[in-house]
């Protein structure tokens, strides 16, 4: 999950030759918000009808969640035989498999079959024992996922293994649809994947689109506004689902190394040009920590971050631009 509330300065005029349409549904688990502007209102929500059929496909292709899809017969073989699979889920895998090796693990797909002992719903009374901790992690490991690009197929060498893009799969779906649209010809837009966004052009009233950095401390309140245009933002957050053992808050965001919940920051926002890489950022700059997590991003120089630490101390990287990511 990502935790990211975003502020729309959406103008409607009547003397305006545009129209923008929003609307809200739920894909991939989460909330979508999809925001297009076009010449006419007619127009304007065939191209989010648009928008809603590739996210849709997306889901349709890795969710792990339903029976049908390549990702799902991939875990039902684990451990018997490849599976051969789109393209498109093959190039996924190995953008996966790239954060994992520049992580050494702190990112893996494979995360989904680790057992659920840690609850973040009230439950949890007690702090597991480190030998369940270990034990929970014994089909992760992302050095057993296997890619043939030449026959087009994964393999996971382990039975009992899973693989999931819950870390990037939304960012890929709205960059995916932000290509369509603007492939069609769609000037401007934006599509929110419950925190995952992409936007591109402007608003209807001239205005670039303005997103909030929510306060973790105080959830009706912004860290910072920043204007975008053609960019991509994703947070990744323990404020909402977490547990606390002596006075240690414990992240639902779990490092697939060693079984632990991270701990020392509250949220880690990273903009960039694509949701999908940026996704992968944030989730592994929590799990890494501040030094580590600012020593990957220098990796990916077009990338940059808000870092807000357990202490409320907020840390940006040295190429954080002040408020505008217009390039």
């Amino acid at each position: 999950m990502r935790y990211f509330v975003f502020l729309l300065l959406i103008s409607c005029y009547l003397g305006s030759a545009q129209v923008q349409r929003h609307r809200a549904v739920t894909l991939m688990g989460s909330r979508f918000d999809i925001t297009v502007v076009a010449t006419d209102s007619i127009n304007a929500e065939r191209y989010i009808d648009e928008a809603i059929n590739e996210i849709d496909r997306i889901e349709n292709l890795i969710s792990e969640w339903q029976p049908h899809t390549q990702v799902s017969e991939i875990n039902k073989n684990a451990g018997k035989k490849p599976v051969k699979v789109d393209q498109e889920v093959i190039r996924l895998t190995q953008t996966a498999l790239k954060f994992s090796e520049r992580t050494k693990g702190a990112f893996d797909i494979s995360i989904v079959a680790m057992d659920k002992i840690w609850k973040f719903d009230g439950s949890m009374t007690d702090k597991p024992s480190d030998e369940t901790i270990k034990k929970s992690i014994e089909k992760v490991n992302y050095h057993w996922i296997e890619v043939d690009t030449v026959q087009s197929t994964i393999f996971l060498k382990r039975e009992g293994m899973k693989i999931g893009f819950g870390s990037i799969g939304k960012g890929y779906a709205a960059d995916k649809a932000r290509s369509l649209l603007e492939n069609k010809g769609v000037k401007a837009g934006i599509i929110n994947a419950s925190g995952d966004l992409t936007t591109w052009g402007k608003q209807q009233n001239g205005k670039y689109w303005s997103i909030g950095i929510t306060n973790p401390f105080d959830t009706n309140d912004f860290i910072g506004i920043y204007k975008l245009y053609r960019w991509a933002v994703t947070t990744s957050g323990n404020y909402e689902k977490f547990v606390e053992f002596d006075g240690i808050r414990y992240s639902h965001i779990i490092n697939p190394k060693t079984g632990w919940p991270t701990t020392g920051l509250c949220s880690v926002s990273v903009f960039g040009p694509s949701a999908e890489i940026a996704n992968g950022l944030s989730t592994s700059i929590m799990v890494l920590g501040v030094d580590l997590g600012l020593k990957l991003l220098k990796d990916f120089p077009n990338y940059s971050a808000l870092l807000i630490s357990d202490k409320g101390k907020v840390i940006k990287s040295d190429n954080f631009k002040k408020g505008k990511f217009i390039k």
